[in-house]
């Protein structure tokens, strides 16, 4: 078994620890102790959730309400909001870390959120309220199993979406088709959002893009550095207030171009990188129907 993780004992809480005088006492969050995520499994990695936001005061309940109260962090990185983004995040989650974005693009927003995490475990999570902060424990039981990077895919068996449209869909296969090919890859979905990966990876990949297709760069550096990936099935459900900065022919042209230059790249080199099958570790995260409504 890997020494991230045991057997949850029911009862056994890893914040308590019995005194001299037999009794217990509350001691605290210490990083090298084990905490239950589940019935059944306890990490001791932290993990750290990074969420970009721009004006998503509205969104921001629902994105929270989902996620589990065992994780470490909450990093927010605020794009400059012009509404109530900051104020609803630290009401709703009083520990948020709120780092303010200085550049601009989806891109420049997840570096500033990498940079301020303290968590051994960083897991990229939309502020829209299209992701199931449930599926968190899907994506940290990949990793302690002994995944680097855990991809979210709304493609793979037991995934889905109810926001992509047909051109979308058409546009993301044929890309992903692209970067399988090229890279050695065996992917089922290439630009989604929602990933998880051990925090030593970002050493491997060196980030250097602002924009949305920084999906992409990570997907295919990955593979390049040879670092262990598993895909998670997904459900994406469709923003649930404002409108999408996503245009599909700009966005995919700007994906193409990000797959095309590190094709061309000749300062890395490229290793294909270790799949592990999906059977391996599945553990579902929050019921759901088979229509996949929002839990």
């Amino acid at each position: 078994m890997s020494a991230f993780l045991r057997p949850a004992v029911p009862g056994d809480d890893p914040l308590i620890a019995p005194s001299e005088n037999g009794h217990s006492t509350r001691a605290g969050r210490i990083p090298d102790q084990y905490r239950p995520v589940s019935t059944h499994l306890a990490i001791a990695p932290p993990v750290s959730v990074v969420i970009p936001a721009m004006n998503e005061a509205e969104n921001l309940p629902y994105v929270f309400e989902t996620l589990p109260d065992w994780i470490h962090e909450v990093v927010l990185v605020d794009g400059n909001s012009t509404d109530d983004t900051v104020a609803v995040a630290r009401k709703l989650w009083p520990d948020v870390k709120v780092v303010t974005q200085r550049g601009k693009g989806k891109g420049d927003a997840l570096i500033t959120g990498f940079a301020a995490c303290t968590g051994d475990i960083i897991v990229m999570v939309d502020a829209d309220g299209s992701a199931d902060g449930h599926e968190i424990l899907s994506y940290v039981s990949a990793l302690v199993s002994g995944a680097d990077f855990a991809k979210g895919s709304r493609f793979a068996n037991g995934g889905g979406t109810d926001d992509m449209t047909p051109i979308r869909k058409l546009g993301n296969w044929a890309l992903c088709a692209v970067v399988n090919r090229k890279f050695g890859a065996r992917y089922t979905d290439l630009c989604y959002g929602y990933n998880a990966f051990w925090r030593y990876c970002l050493d491997k990949i060196d980030l250097d893009c602002t924009g949305f297709e920084v999906e992409t760069l990570m997907n295919i550096r990955v593979v390049k550095a040879g670092l262990k990936v598993q895909e998670i099935p997904s459900h994406e459900y469709v923003r649930i207030h404002g409108a999408s900065n996503l245009r599909a022919v700009r966005d995919g042209i700007r994906v193409l171009k990000v797959i095309l230059k590190e094709r061309a790249d000749p300062q890395q080199r490229r290793r294909r990188a270790q799949f592990v099958g999906l059977n391996e570790v599945r553990v579902h995260g929050g019921d759901r129907s088979e229509k996949g409504e929002r839990p």
